[in-house]
């Protein structure tokens, strides 16, 4: 779960853009701001506004849309605020109005009184709640912290593992110079988005698009390659595990049986890499990615060439056969 409270002050305050954009200013309850926000899921009051508080989530940010707002000026011409006072006897986060609406007067004033947050967006109640889950769902979602380095490399979030000193840093840095992207080093924040999908961040937002390479230092790879070798977020689909050669060691030379490495409870691919001093490994991990792409669409040729190696040798004992039949014959 997250490192520390998220307050609606924080929800206001998040950096979104574009299509995130959640447009949110606070309309009154400023006294509130600082209520936490503890379940990433949003409710529509209608059923407590008209009285019913059986199975009301006053946990939950509260939305008001078109509907709501209609039946707060209903409310107000028949001088009715009790329910409006039961629901401020909750400790719920926030309310939002979508739309652009306000809300009454004797909306204001009781939310003013619990000292509740009052929020007030441009955007259509569908396209806010969408925004709103998406957003909750991230800043929510399970996570761990990583040593290691997170690229992207022909479309796909290549994490690269091992230990310090491997060359992980020098290796991504062949990958960037070859065109793929860097999405962070180090410190890798791997967050479980909807229980199956694993994206990965910079652990440090001022850090993330830098390298330590050793002998030169950090770089700024934004600035040494431009924008187009970086991004901010990205989805984990293969982990290659970086090692030290050991002659020692029996290595899978097929790659008949797959590997997988559980995060978070969810399972990656993961390849085992050994590293020989001098070896070029920007060429193995990109035809790595490129066998695993194929494996996605259902091609996988380590077992292709073992089917053909069954079939090439039930020929042969096939001919043999026959041959031997004819022999005696």
């Amino acid at each position: 779960m997250m490192d520390k409270k998220f307050t609606v002050l924080d929800l206001i305050g998040l950096d979104l853009k574009e299509h995130n954009s959640l447009d949110l200013s606070c309309f009154c309850g400023r006294k509130g701001l600082a209520r936490e926000i503890i379940v990433p899921e949003v409710n529509r009051p209608g059923l407590a506004l008209s009285g019913f508080f059986d199975v009301f989530a006053n946990d939950r940010i509260q939305i008001f849309g078109r509907g709501e707002v209609a039946y707060l000026k209903k409310l107000a011409t028949e001088n009715n605020t009790t329910s409006i006072k039961r629901i401020f006897s909750y400790n719920i986060p926030c309310c939002v109005f979508t739309s652009g609406l306000h809300p009454e007067p004797f909306f204001v004033e009781e939310a003013e009184r619990a000292d509740c947050p009052i929020l007030i967006t441009g955007l259509a109640t569908t396209e806010l709640v969408v925004r709103l889950l998406r957003i909750l769902s991230i800043i929510f979602a399970p996570q761990k912290t990583v040593h290691g380095v997170l690229v992207e490399v022909f479309g796909m979030g290549v994490l690269l593992l091992g230990k310090s000193g491997i060359g992980k840093s020098e290796i991504a840095l062949e990958l960037i110079r070859a065109g793929h992207r860097l999405v962070a080093d180090d410190a890798i924040k791997i967050q479980c988005v909807n229980g199956n999908t694993l994206t990965g961040t910079g652990a440090n937002k001022i850090i993330g698009h830098h390298m330590e390479i050793r002998g030169i230092g950090v770089v700024n790879i934004t600035h040494i390659f431009g924008v187009g070798a970086i991004r901010n977020r990205k989805q984990i689909q293969l982990v290659i595990e970086l090692e030290e050669w050991d002659p020692k060691k029996n290595y899978d030379r097929l790659g008949t049986k797959d590997e997988f490495i559980d995060l978070l409870g969810v399972s990656i691919h993961k390849l085992t890499l050994p590293i020989k001093f001098g070896q070029t490994c920007r060429i193995v991990i990109e035809t790595a990615v490129l066998n695993q792409r194929l494996k996605q669409m259902g091609y996988n040729s380590a077992k292709e060439f073992e089917h053909n190696i069954l079939k090439w040798i039930e020929s042969e004992s096939s001919s043999s056969v026959y041959f031997g039949l004819n022999d005696i014959t």
